[in-house]
């Protein structure tokens, strides 16, 4: 059993769609699109198999989640990018692009190596992998 797709809500289809695409090799697929529901949506998939659905609609209303601070639900996803240089060399790339760094690189008490970065809709990535 694996986990096959993690859905996102977005206000910014084509700009969450190409962040994941630009900096995670994700591979996007045609747009999908209900005109009954004004919903539209993108599946990108990436080299594990598994995929995000982002999806736009405009009766979706803005999440009063605070990206800095813990809370119930989903709180984060996590890339394992196999080693160390890895997660340093994504994060310096991903900080030079403007996206916020809130954490690490650290090694964790549970023996991890992460950093996490917020996506452009502040949702929280962690960048990770085994020490």
């Amino acid at each position: 059993m694996f986990i096959e797709h993690i859905a996102i809500w977005t206000e910014n289809l084509e700009g969450m769609t190409a962040f994941y695409e630009k900096y995670f090799d994700g591979k996007r697929n045609e747009k999908y699109f209900n005109s009954k529901k004004n919903f539209e949506s993108y599946f990108v998939k990436f080299d594990s198999g598994c995929r995000l659905e982002i999806m736009q609609m405009p009766t979706i209303p803005e999440t009063r989640n605070d990206a800095y601070s813990q809370f119930s639900g989903i709180i984060h996803f996590a890339f394992d990018l196999k080693n160390k240089e890895s997660i340093d060399l994504k994060t310096k790339e991903l900080v030079a692009a403007g996206y916020e760094l809130i954490d690490g690189p650290r090694v964790t008490g549970d023996g991890y190596y992460e950093s996490v970065i917020l996506d452009p809709d502040k949702n929280r990535v962690e960048l990770t992998c085994l020490v």
